[in-house]
């Protein structure tokens, strides 16, 4: 099992479709930690925390997304996994 960090940057139709929740039950079913809020530019923002594979497996649900939401793009920046994150969380828009 690899330890990994995915920090998320969704383009789209992605607020005021429950894509926050979305993500969030998306990641505790999966067991990863991190978090996810919404942008001012219209975009939401997350950080997945824990194996990779998993983050993969999350990141494609995530171009799915809620049935209200339409994902044009997601840019995903890897990094080194910190273990800092302790659960998901809903943060506010930034």
């Amino acid at each position: 099992m690899e330890k990994a960090r995915a920090h998320l940057y969704i383009d789209g139709r992605v607020q005021g479709v429950f894509f926050r929740g979305f993500t969030q039950d998306l990641a505790e079913s999966l067991g990863l930690k991190g978090w996810v809020r919404n942008l001012r530019d219209g975009r939401v923002e997350a950080v997945f925390e824990g194996d990779k594979k998993v983050i993969e497996m999350a990141i494609k649900q995530c171009y799915i997304g809620p049935p209200a939401s339409r994902v044009t793009n997601i840019e995903v920046n890897w990094q080194q996994y910190t273990g800092e994150e302790k659960e998901f969380t809903v943060k506010h828009t930034i």
